[in-house]
């Protein structure tokens, strides 16, 4: 049996691995890399020989993850993609979505292979989307000889582990793990039996959260920050991604406001692809292990939806709350726009963070200034100074590295696969395993090589 990476680059970013049994070829998520553009951005598809891919795996629908689906088909066309239903409708969405970025940076940045697919040919491989539960074994090629069973990743709606079963060895894939959960998602139920492989995320394995941290002393930091803000008349841009962070963050929002922590009545506004996005999430309400299992989050929140309810940019008042994507501010992002819009320069505002920005984006730049500071926004602008708040709040979808490191010793793998992490994260696991676990063997997989399992 063989494993391989199909990754393009090291690191975070474009996810594919392939799982070689001998009688079948797996192929385990199939990401666009977020910081490059055009093939630059997709995995090594080449690796593999077309038309032998039996079957392949979603593991969520972040773009890292689920960005190059139909490049993936297309080079494998009886191949079935399994996944959640949540991911399906998410992914579905994402991709729809994907088609329209691209398309634009075609025109924008004369990308000539943009768009990769389009509309149409996603509503075609729609039907090759098989949906499977948690914890139910199900064949993943046509002879039977591979099984795979979901386990909830706690991560993000309908995001799975997967245990893979074939020539008598078990193989574990975690995709992106939260075992601590979240506002609004419990967190991972992952097995604890010994495994043969385990290939893990190592996301956070640079960061070692303070001693101190505690979920609920985060959130009421949160809340104090917003209602201080609010209390002098300015607005709280939250940069938040689409999937997974907004509804968090709108779900922490409502507690605020139901236990007075903030005004009940302060606006709070959301992009067009969060809704679209957040209206998934309530439509799989049964189907998802929920902290609040009947809180409908569109039904019962008032939001203002910048693009549904006006043409034009969302209005910029004081005493709101904005929940925008991305996350880190990319160029030509909602939430980037809106902060360019004279935001940052107003000190009665603040931007607080709730996730990860990569170094290279405006939102680490942010992260990074100081008041008064000259930030770019966006390369076509000229530079303007930051003059108002800002902070970053610890509410991570990744487990931490002492969680993660605990769960490698715990199923006790003869391989493990150190994967989805900066180098200073993968050398910092492979030193704790040769200390803590010296039985495993601790690998980080160069993009193309066979590694025997």
């Amino acid at each position: 049996m063989i494993f391989k990476s199909l990754c393009r680059h090291a690191g975070i970013g474009a996810n594919s691995y392939l799982i070689d049994t001998g009688k079948a070829k797996i192929v385990l998520d199939s990401g666009m890399h977020p910081k490059h553009e055009g093939e630059e951005a997709t995995p090594h598809f080449e690796f593999v020989e077309d038309g032998t891919v039996d079957a392949a795996v979603l593991t969520h629908a972040h773009l890292d993850h689920t960005g190059t689906v139909p490049l993936l088909l297309r080079r494998h066309p009886k191949a079935p993609i399994f996944m959640t239903p949540a991911t399906a409708d998410l992914a579905t969405a994402m991709l729809h979505n994907s088609v329209n970025v691209m398309t634009s940076k075609r025109v924008e940045l004369g990308i000539t292979d943009y768009p990769f697919f389009t509309h149409e040919e996603l509503e075609q491989l729609e039907p090759r989307f098989e949906q499977r539960g948690y914890e139910k074994s199900f064949d993943m090629d046509p002879q039977g000889t591979v099984s795979g069973m979901f386990h909830d990743a706690g991560h993000i709606l309908g995001s799975v582990a997967i245990t893979i079963t074939a020539e008598g060895k078990r193989i574990l894939y975690t995709g992106d793990l939260n075992f601590s959960g979240h506002t609004l998602l419990k967190g991972a139920l992952l097995p604890t039996v010994p495994v043969d492989v385990l290939i893990i995320e190592t996301t956070r394995g640079a960061q070692q959260r303070r001693l101190d941290y505690t979920r609920e002393a985060e959130e009421m930091r949160l809340a104090e920050s917003i209602r201080d803000v609010l209390d002098r008349r300015g607005s709280v841009l939250v940069p938040v991604f689409a999937i997974g962070k907004t509804q968090e963050l709108l779900t922490m929002l409502h507690q605020f406001k139901s236990k007075k922590l903030i005004p009940r009545k302060t606006p709070i506004y959301i992009g067009g692809l969060s809704t679209k996005m957040t209206m998934i999430y309530d439509r799989h309400l049964k189907g998802s292990r929920r902290n609040f299992p009947d809180f409908q989050i569109l039904e019962d929140m008032k939001l203002e939806v910048g693009s549904r309810k006006r043409k034009g940019p969302i209005p910029l008042n004081p005493g709101c709350i904005y929940a925008l994507s991305s996350g880190m501010m990319s160029e030509n992002t909602v939430s980037n726009t809106f902060a360019a819009q004279g935001f940052i320069e107003n000190k009665k505002n603040a931007i607080f963070f709730v996730g990860y920005t990569d170094s290279a984006t405006p939102g680490a730049r942010i992260k990074a200034a100081k008041k008064g500071d000259l930030i770019k926004l966006d390369d076509r602008l000229p530079a303007v100074p930051m003059l108002c708040d800002k902070d970053d709040f610890d509410f991570s979808g990744h487990a931490t590295r002492d969680e993660l490191l605990e769960y490698i010793i715990k199923v006790n793998p003869k391989k493990t696969f150190l994967v989805h992490g900066d180098d200073d994260a993968v050398a910092w696991f492979q030193q704790q395993l040769k200390e803590k676990l010296p039985s495993t063997e601790a690998i980080v997989p160069e993009p193309g090589r066979d590694y025997e399992l």
